[in-house]
Formats: structure tokens, C-alpha cells, sequence
């Protein structure tokens, strides 16, 4: 299955939340006669895959249409799945580049990594990942992770800015997916970090989403976790409160490769990607996409790279 941009983009436009199998992803066939390096043959596609969520697809977009700008012969396999699938997918040349997110990345070689900053967390990247024969490129300062988040009118009343300032608020409600009250950064991340631990947890299964930002709006919980990439940010005019003591470990975007496709021309572009992509950029898209605007993730990804030079 090989698009050309255009055609790419058009069948995007039609298919775009589709799941689409790994089934048919394109390989080289091996019957076919040797090209010399040449970048538009089928043996050097870079085939560019996305999990399955809206968010990814738009990174993927992204990283498929400023490839193909530069000259690359590109193909898609979006909203593929958990990383328990994508990872084996690269391994396996179904797919060979997806924009990842570095914390959850180290969490899947080490679950029980101390690293917290992006710095630290890129850097243990590198070994950790060269053992599934892949690389990783420069991060973003683009980050989509977990946040303790609370409304404007209740930040500005108890004078908050930072995670440490709730100790002044105690006790409050916080509501977060019923994980949240084991996990390092939740209930006992807040306590043990924060000193933190007058708190009322109420579960709330939907991960950050409608539900949990009704909650907060309406006073029924007076803390939340909201990931930082939500366009209820901005439409509810919502804070995240700062992690000084990095709580929370980085979860920048970055490109993850096959070591197959691994050259200077590519991580040229992607680099050239990571260092124009912000935080304020994903709520943009996202909100674009998954808004009133219902924007295909190849229209938003288009106008970005348009807006930023790279096209």
C-alpha cells in the first residue's frame, strides 16, 4: 500500500479514527532486483505508525508529511495500538518510525525507573532502546502527561502555583482515574513528595477526559488529573499546577526509529520537528482535530508544518 502525498493525504481525509490493521503493511519484496540506495525505492519506505489515539495520529502526520517533503518515499499505518503492539511492529519492519512519548517508553524497558527529568529520561533511552535494535531522536518540549490541575477561581483563592502549595488547602477532594491512588505520582507520590496527604480520592474512569473536567468545573472534586494536552485547558480556563520536585516524569514527544532506517538525512528532520513542537501546539491541534472544527489529523498536521517552515 504506497501513497503518494497526495494520495496519502486524501485517503487520510476519508479514514481518518479508522483503525487500521498491521496486516498489509509494506515490505520489500525480495524477489525484486537490487536499487542501489536509490530513496524512492520500495526497500527504503519509511513506513511511519501512530497508536490509537487522536493525538498520535497527528504526530505521525507530522513526521510522514515533513519526510516526504524532504524526499523520502513515505507510507502510513496509523492507530496500530498499545505500545505492546507497536513496539513488535518496529521490531518486525511492519512499521520503522512512530512518535512516542519518553517516560511511558522508559517505563515499558524499566518499570521501576528512577529518572524524572527529560534530560535524565532521553538519556536512558538511548541504551534502552538500542537493545530492540531502534533509535530515538531529540525530544520535544512538547509534553502529554499527567497534571494536577485545578480551575483558575480555585488557584487564585488559596493562592496556588505549584503541587507543594495544597498542603495550605487541606483537605480537598481529588478525582483521577482509580489507579491514581497507587501510582508513584498519585496518592502516594503527593504524600512522600509533597507532604500532601489530607486528601479525598474519588476515582474517575475516564482518564482526564469530559467527565473528570465536569467534576472539577463544578466544584465536585477541587483537584484533578488532566493530561497537559487537553484542549479543556484552555476552553475552561484551567491550571496545571507546577512539579518542581518532578513528581511526574517527563513525557516528551520523540521519534523512535528502526536502526534499519537510522541516517543524518532523517534524524535532520525530525530533529528539525522536535525542536519547533510545543505543549501549547498539541492543545492546538488536538482541539482543531478533536473540536467543533473536526480538522482530519492531515489538514492540522499540514497547517502546522506550514505555519512553522517546514514544508
Amino acid at each position: 500500500m504506497r501513497f503518494s502525498k497526495k494520495g496519502r493525504v486524501a485517503a487520510s481525509l476519508i479514514a481518518v479514527g479508522a483503525v487500521v490493521a498491521l496486516a498489509g503493511c509494506t515490505q520489500s519484496d525480495p524477489t525484486a532486483p537490487e536499487t542501489d540506495g536509490d530513496t524512492n525505492a520500495m526497500s527504503d519506505t519509511i513506513v511511519v505508525g501512530s497508536f490509537a489515539f487522536p493525538e498520535s495520529e497527528i504526530l505521525g502526520e507530522i513526521y510522514a508529511q515533513a519526510l516526504e517533503a524532504a524526499g523520502f518515499d513515505v507510507d502510513t499505518q496509523f492507530n496500530i495500538g498499545p505500545r505492546q503492539q507497536t513496539i513488535p511492529a518496529l521490531q518486525d519492519g511492519s512499521i520503522n518510525l512512530i512518535p512516542e512519548y519518553n517516560g511511558n517508553l522508559l517505563a515499558y524497558y524499566d518499570t521501576e525507573f528512577e529518572e524524572r527529568t527529560t534530560e535524565d529520561v532521553d538519556a536512558a533511552l538511548v541504551d534502552a532502546v538500542a537493545a530492540d535494535d531502534l533509535v530515538v531522536y531529540d525530544s520535544a518540549a512538547a509534553e502529554d502527561k499527567d497534571a494536577y490541575v485545578v480551575t483558575s477561581e480555585f488557584a487564585e483563592a488559596n493562592d496556588l502555583t505549584e503541587i507543594g502549595d495544597l498542603a495550605g488547602v487541606q483537605p480537598f477532594v481529588l478525582g483521577a482515574n482509580p489507579q491514581f491512588g497507587e501510582l508513584g505520582y498519585g496518592i502516594p507520590g503527593l504524600a512522600s513528595v509533597y507532604g500532601v496527604t489530607d486528601v479525598e480520592f474519588v476515582p474517575i474512569e475516564d482518564f482526564g477526559g469530559p467527565d473528570t473536567v465536569k467534576q472539577l468545573v463544578d466544584d465536585t472534586v477541587q483537584v484533578a488529573d488532566i493530561y497537559t494536552t487537553s484542549p479543556a485547558l484552555v476552553a475552561e480556563n484551567l491550571v496545571v499546577l507546577e512539579d518542581p520536585e518532578n513528581l511526574i516524569a517527563a513525557q516528551n514527544i520523540i521519534p523512535l526509529a528502526s536502526t534499519a532506517i537510522d541516517s543524518e538525512e532523517l534524524a535532520a528532520v525530525l530533529n528539525e520537528i522536535s525542536a519547533a513542537l510545543t505543549t501549547d501546539d498539541l492543545i492546538a491541534l488536538r482541539d482543531r482535530v478533536e473540536g467543533d472544527e473536526q480538522a482530519s489529523a492531515a489538514t492540522a498536521a499540514t497547517d502546522w508544518l506550514t505555519e512553522n517552515g517546514l514544508l
